[in-house]
């Protein structure tokens, strides 16, 4: 290959098939040492050694090396499992949580980028990805749990200042599938539980009227069930592979009350079997906690046969939502409740009011407009209602209309 030099800092290069290229260079002085790369284009070369000179000059480029995607993945997992590596908020990663991201590595991540090091990755390469993966017909939510081990990965070396910059910024991703969550109504809610053998009403009553997750219902023990004074301490959960882990965060490990038609659910389960205070709630005798796909398709039989669409565990904890925003229930005490760790989750998640609960909103705000109306109608100097829109009564019946702007104002 023939190489020749034009440029400061850049080296033209010539292979014997007459193929040109442009190599760029730029000195460390903290490192002691000179930074290659290589480009197809004289101006490509000259932005990255602008770039990278600037870099240097400002600290942000350490003249290390920076380790693959691969090296990267590798240590992101065992951090995540010895809890070395923590989530945003200081907390330990569910195992979960570590094996879901290592299936994106292995699948979708490092058979595109794994040999790269993660410093010369750039915005434009995940997009392409991305693009690729919705041409592939994957869902947005299945494309963004691929990039949110990729956005840990950067936000980490960020701080540690192994790279300048994030590609996973600004991107591109396809939008989720707005699908619809099932919700039983109170009434459906009664009659699914009522169609189950008597064994496993406890375990989709606690599912429906406490909205346990399904590894916190694994995870549940009588010690942690308090009827007398009518609470649940949530403390743990049930992790498939690694057996009882602590609660998944600190909004986590929570309090819930029980409600009386729970209460009596739980009372009778707990005489029918095991009750000692370290015994899973619903597990078997030698602590081991029930298999949710024998539970469900169980269960689903005897919906089935008595005509009740099915639900699922997640469903449920979405009834046990739906139920506690339809009642009215505090939306603070209703997050803490749901393990949320702030009440925007909640209403973002759960915020639709139940089907039906519209006449109901319509009657409470014609109610609200009422009083309203008549307690400035009983005022002194009360406009009336040609003056100012507001509510006339007219054979029994109430009309209301919007206040309008005075034209003289």
């Amino acid at each position: 290959m023939h190489a020749q030099r034009k440029h400061p800092g850049i080296e033209l290069r010539r292979s014997r098939s007459g193929q040109v290229s442009y190599r760029a260079e730029a000195f460390d002085s903290r490192a002691e040492r000179r930074v290659y790369k290589t480009f197809p284009t004289l101006a490509a070369a000259k932005a990255w050694r602008q770039d990278m000179q600037v870099a240097i000059r400002s600290g942000k480029f350490t003249g290390a090396r920076t380790p693959t995607l691969a090296e990267a993945a590798d240590a992101l997992i065992e951090g995540m499992r010895n809890g070395t590596i923590r989530n945003r908020k200081g907390e330990p990663y569910k195992p979960s949580v570590a094996r879901s991201y290592r299936r994106a590595f292995d699948k979708r991540l490092l058979p595109e980028f794994g040999n790269r090091p993660i410093s010369d990755l750039r915005r434009r390469d995940v997009q392409a990805l991305i693009d690729k993966l919705a041409a592939d017909g994957l869902d947005g939510s299945t494309i963004r749990n691929t990039l949110d081990p990729l956005r840990v990965i950067y936000r980490w070396a960020l701080t540690r200042e192994q790279v300048s910059m994030s590609p996973t910024t600004n991107l591109e991703v396809p939008a989720p599938e707005g699908k619809r969550e099932r919700i039983a109504s109170p009434v459906e809610a009664a009659a699914l539980i009522a169609a189950l053998p008597v064994e496993q009403r406890g375990l989709w009553a606690t599912a429906m009227y406490a909205g346990l997750r399904r590894g916190e219902l694994r995870g549940l023990r009588w010690g942690d069930v308090d009827l007398a004074s009518g609470v649940i301490r949530v403390e743990r959960g049930w992790d498939a592979k690694e057996g009882e882990i602590a609660g998944k965060t600190r909004a986590a490990r929570r309090t819930v009350p029980i409600t009386a038609v729970l209460r009596d659910f739980l009372t009778e389960h707990r005489m029918s079997g095991e009750s000692d205070a370290d015994a899973l709630v619903f597990g078997t005798t030698d602590l081991d906690p029930f298999d949710p796909a024998t539970v469900r398709r169980r269960a689903w039989r005897a919906w089935k046969a008595a005509g009740l669409e099915p639900i699922g565990f997640h469903e449920s904890r979405h009834t046990f939502a739906s139920i506690g925003i339809a009642a009215g229930v505090n939306a603070k005490a209703l997050s803490t409740y749901m393990g949320h760790a702030s009440v925007t989750i909640t209403y973002d998640r759960y915020g639709h009011l139940m089907p039906g609960n519209e006449s109901e909103a319509t009657g409470l705000l014609d109610a609200y407009l009422l009083r309203a109306g008549e307690g400035q109608s009983r005022g002194s100097d009360a406009p009336t209602t040609a003056d100012r829109g507001g509510p006339e009564r007219n054979g029994g019946e109430v009309a209301t209309w919007l206040p309008v702007r005075d034209s003289a104002t």
